[in-house]
């Protein structure tokens, strides 16, 4: 798991099946301090709906991306596990 920041959202034309209706958000890494940013932004599945600026926890266990999707054949790597109140 990871935190990170919601910096912005992206959109496809074409998707993966797996991914029909899942938001996609760009999400900066977190440091240790909880404010710096670390590494470059990645892309990940959102179903939980965070906004732009919000913090997020990420995962990137393939199992729970899979059954999450239910797909086996998912390109996902990062997903939304989470908010931070």
């Amino acid at each position: 798991m990871q935190a990170g920041r919601v910096v912005g959202t992206a959109t496809s034309t074409i998707k993966h099946p797996s991914m029909a209706g899942v938001k996609l958000a760009v999400v900066q890494f977190l440091a240790a301090d909880g404010r710096s940013p670390d590494g470059e932004p990645v892309l990940a599945a959102d179903r939980l709906g965070a906004g732009v600026g919000q913090t997020v926890i990420l995962s990137s266990d393939g199992q729970a991306v899979r059954e999450m999707l239910k797909s086996d054949t998912t390109p996902v790597r990062w997903f939304v596990l989470g908010t931070v109140d």
